[in-house]
């Protein structure tokens, strides 16, 4: 089995549909800031303040890499993954890209006063960096689900896809 690997824009639910996801299909799950946590030691927005973003998007490429190997995965990926082309083709040799389409004003609702997102610290440049990011996504993808549906309402769309 292929996997599936999820994309979208931070707070778009590809943690909580890919956990969902995995249950449905029987895969399992694993999230790509985790392992760049692991990887380091230490949480991602640490990594941003000590060693700054080109580092963390090389760690992301690595671990981008590493996590196209597995076999009967989803693969939730950090929101800026596959707006690097070089991170797209490689998840891309393992399986199939789903980008979870969430509209700002509900991304805004989930993620409330979070403040372990370092690229959402200002409201106006994280509206900015979702309209940069958004056609990145939509370009990298193989299917678009509206990331506004329920968990298991996504999860269910996605599984019903990936039969065909």
């Amino acid at each position: 089995m292929n996997n599936i690997i999820l994309c979208g824009f931070m707070g778009s639910g590809k943690t909580v549909v890919g956990k969902e996801l995995a249950k449905i299909t029987g895969r399992r799950f694993v999230d790509t800031d985790e392992l760049v946590e692991k990887k380091q030691g230490i949480p991602i927005k640490a990594i941003f303040e000590i060693y700054g973003e080109d580092f963390f998007r090389d760690l992301e490429h690595e671990v981008c890499l590493e996590t196209a190997e597995l076999k009967n995965t989803v693969i939730s990926t950090g929101g800026g993954a596959v707006t690097f082309e070089r991170n797209a083709k490689a998840l891309r040799k393992g399986g199939r890209i789903v980008f979870l389409d969430a509209d700002f004003d509900i991304i805004c609702e989930r993620i409330g006063e979070n403040t372990n997102r370092p690229l959402f610290q200002d409201i106006d440049k994280a509206r900015a960096l979702y309209d940069e990011r958004r056609p990145k996504y939509e370009a990298a993808a193989d299917l678009t689900v509206d990331g506004s549906m329920s968990a298991r309402k996504t999860a269910l769309t996605i599984a019903d896809f990936m039969k065909s």
